[in-house]
């Protein structure tokens, strides 16, 4: 078989890499043709080919005759029978609310677009959302109200070599994607300035060239205080604040209640480190202020992302080449995945649902009556939390995600998951949600089928087949037209991904996020195409500010936003701030990576990370096991001891299952307006795991259910 071009199944860096098929195995080497990886792969990267033969792969479809009976195999007419005549019987008695869609940030735009169409046509809910709404959802909602638009960079990521300065705000690449850390090395390299923002001293704040280190929960506090004194210092850009933004004067007079010292207090950081940071920006010429989970996860995580973009502007940055805001898109198609329809307020090409105009280009698109395309749904938390209730969905269909592992409070939506009447799972392995499934339907992986992506830049990618499934799998495509078609669903339904992408084509023409100049030819011709792309003979949009903002106005505009702390703070009973994250060697939920023995070997289990004076005055040694509580739960894990943690906050990754899971502790407060959980900081306390006593705040746990086959 031939060599095939394509990209990595992990981050929205969108690595490229060649797959060569040989005996038995797929050989994976890294693409130098691809400007966001330059010929770079992180070890994810290098062991992605192993998750296409992995022992326990999904290669038949699964029923469980009723509730507590095990999974056993089936055909796919029978499973997808089951899943049609369970919808409509559940729609008759309940509404077509009754069932529910959930995706993921994974998706090929192909998918996340045809499972959007197919929740608002073939089953005509408003119930559908995906994990993307815990990943992007801030940064999405602040950078739409700021700039006009909600794109991931504001350039080309090749752009930040150039950069006299960039600081990176609760993000840390050097993990999470680490051929990432090429660019910001060569701007360093060429006397450029990294600002890390992190509580912990990451991989990524060990590389930089100053590491600001705020107690969680206080990034408001600190963006404002920077926008003071560069209002203070005579370093904010007037010319361009005049010119081409509003709302300064609202944001001047909150931030000058931010004077050094108060800000001091509320953060932890010193008023030089602070001073330093803003003259570095400043005095750059070109410079970045880009965003990561660390601002967005947080119950005011919108008001967070715009009070950095707040500095951005009071400095100059947006619409100016080489500088600007931009956000550090995580999942592989976080982008696109949400442009298109996923996401429970949204239709494809970034359409407002609600917008009567809207309706009306996509339903005409779809061949139905804008009047029965449902409004708005429930978010992701939101709708997890409601499966089952009286008022809630009864039935889920789920596609590429992994919530009993992902979602916060984790042990109360498993619980939510065990209480529908039928959890449709497609996925490619066993995850922990698949296990909880009345039907498994087993689905291609991202070498077995051909689509597009999103990366972060916004630059639209082509993933191409290069192997074949295993006999008796089917892409989520197929399935869903499968589904479709039981359904007597209106208007076409196609499962060739090409198909596919020419209706969204369409479907996106005019909107915000416009996909219709954009084809598989010139995506193969180009090395992939920016959007917005409104015609076959644009050139693409790389840099979307340069001209005008895509605001009524064409300015950006300046967001006033106060601090106010975390919606759980410390107190005497729960006296330390846990935050979460990822590790090198996983990714997400860990329902891919720990199944690859060299990424198990390398991060094989959970732990919490802790300073030495907090360790001490615990009792806790380095490597015992602890018991980890919050008020929703607690989770036991290893000891890890270090200095490069405040002495008032632990760190535990998310990416395992079992009594180490850390979203059994997270707090699911919402944003009020991106509607994002607050992953990023809580109350806990520690206990040694010898510790006797009650431990009343433990996560309940259903039944464990028998499963045949897995």
């Amino acid at each position: 078989m031939t060599a095939t071009p394509t990209h990595c199944p992990y981050c929205a860096l969108q690595c490229g890499m060649t797959l060569h098929p040989g005996r038995g195995a797929v050989r994976v080497a890294p693409r130098d043709d691809v400007p966001a990886s330059g010929g770079g792969l992180c070890q994810k990267g290098w062991t992605a080919a192993e998750l296409l033969t992995v022992p326990d792969r999904l290669t038949t479809p699964m029923m469980r005759a009723g509730k507590g009976a095990p999974l056993e195999p089936c055909t796919w007419d029978e499973a997808l029978d089951r899943v049609a005549a369970e919808a409509v019987r559940l729609r008759a008695l309940h509404g077509p609310d009754a069932v529910a869609v959930f995706g993921g940030g994974g998706l090929t735009n192909e998918k996340a677009y045809l499972l959007g169409k197919f929740a608002r046509v073939a089953l005509g809910t408003s119930q559908i959302d995906y994990n993307g709404r815990f990943c992007m959802a801030s940064a999405a909602a602040a950078s739409g109200r700021a700039l006009g638009l909600d794109r991931g960079l504001p350039g080309p990521v090749t752009d930040l070599a150039a950069s006299g300065a960039i600081l990176l705000a609760g993000g840390n690449v050097a993990e999470t994607m680490p051929p990432f850390m090429r660019h910001l090395t060569a701007m360093r390299d060429a006397g450029g300035a990294l600002i890390v923002v992190d509580p912990r001293r990451t991989a990524t704040a060990r590389q930089s060239d100053l590491h600001l280190q705020p107690a969680p929960g206080t990034d408001i506090a600190l963006a404002n205080g920077l926008v003071h004194l560069a209002v203070t210092e005579g370093l904010a850009d007037e010319g361009y604040i005049a010119a081409r933004t509003t709302g300064f004067d609202a944001v001047r007079t909150v931030v000058n209640a931010y004077w050094p010292g108060r800000v001091e207090r509320i953060t932890g950081v010193p008023v030089p480190a602070m001073r330093e940071a803003v003259r570095l920006l400043a005095r750059a010429g070109r410079a970045h202020v880009l965003t990561g989970r660390g601002a967005e996860q947080h119950a005011r995580g919108t008001d967070t992302v715009s009070a950095f973009i707040n500095l951005a502007l009071a400095l100059g940055l947006p619409g100016r080449e080489g500088s600007g805001y931009g956000c550090l898109t995580g999942q592989g198609n976080g982008q696109g995945g949400r442009e298109h329809g996923q996401k429970a307020d949204q239709l494809p090409g970034y359409r407002r649902i609600d917008d009567p105009a809207a309706r009306e280009h996509v339903a005409r698109v779809w061949g139905v009556d804008p009047g029965t395309l449902p409004g708005p749904g429930r978010s992701a938390y939101e709708l997890l939390s409601s499966l089952g209730a009286p008022d809630g969905p009864k039935a889920l269909l789920l596609f590429g995600s992994n919530p009993a592992v992902s979602a916060p409070r984790a042990a109360h939506v498993e619980e939510r998951l065990g209480a529908l009447g039928l959890l449709a799972v497609a996925d490619v392995v066993p995850s922990e949600t698949a296990r909880l499934a009345d039907v498994v339907l087993p689905a291609a992986q991202w070498a077995e089928e051909s689509g597009t992506m999103t990366n972060l830049e916004g630059r639209v990618l082509r993933r191409r087949r290069a192997v074949p499934p295993p006999d008796g799998v089917r892409t989520d495509l197929e399935i869903i037209a499968g589904l479709a078609a039981r359904l007597g669903a209106p208007g076409e339904w196609s499962a060739d991904p090409e198909a596919v992408f020419g209706e969204l084509r369409r479907a996106s023409a005019g909107g915000a996020a416009d996909y219709s100049g954009i084809t598989y030819e010139r995506i193969e011709a180009e090395g992939g195409v920016f959007w917005p792309c409104p015609s076959e003979d644009h050139p693409g949009t790389p840099r979307p500010y340069l001209d005008r903002f895509p605001t009524p106005d064409g300015r950006a505009r300046f967001v006033p936003v106060d601090h106010r702390g975390p919606a759980e703070d410390v107190d005497a009973d729960y006296p330390v701030y846990l935050t979460t994250g990822r590790v090198l060697a996983q990714y997400q939920s860990g329902a891919q990576t720990r199944r690859v023995p060299a990424l198990a070997e390398a991060a094989p289990g959970p732990f919490v990370e802790l300073h030495p004076d907090l360790a001490g005055r615990l009792g806790i040694e380095d490597g015992a096991r602890v018991r980890v509580e919050s008020r929703r739960g607690a989770a036991t894990v290893r000891a890890r001891l270090t200095t490069a943690i405040r002495p008032d906050t632990v760190f535990m990754p998310f990416h395992w299952a079992g009594e180490g899971r850390a979203n059994l502790l997270t707090n699911p407060a919402l944003d009020p307006v991106s509607r994002m959980p607050e992953f990023k900081v809580c109350a806990v306390r520690l206990r040694p795991r010898s510790s006797r006593g009650d431990a009343p705040h433990a996560p309940r746990s259903g039944p464990r259910l028998e499963v045949s086959g897995f």
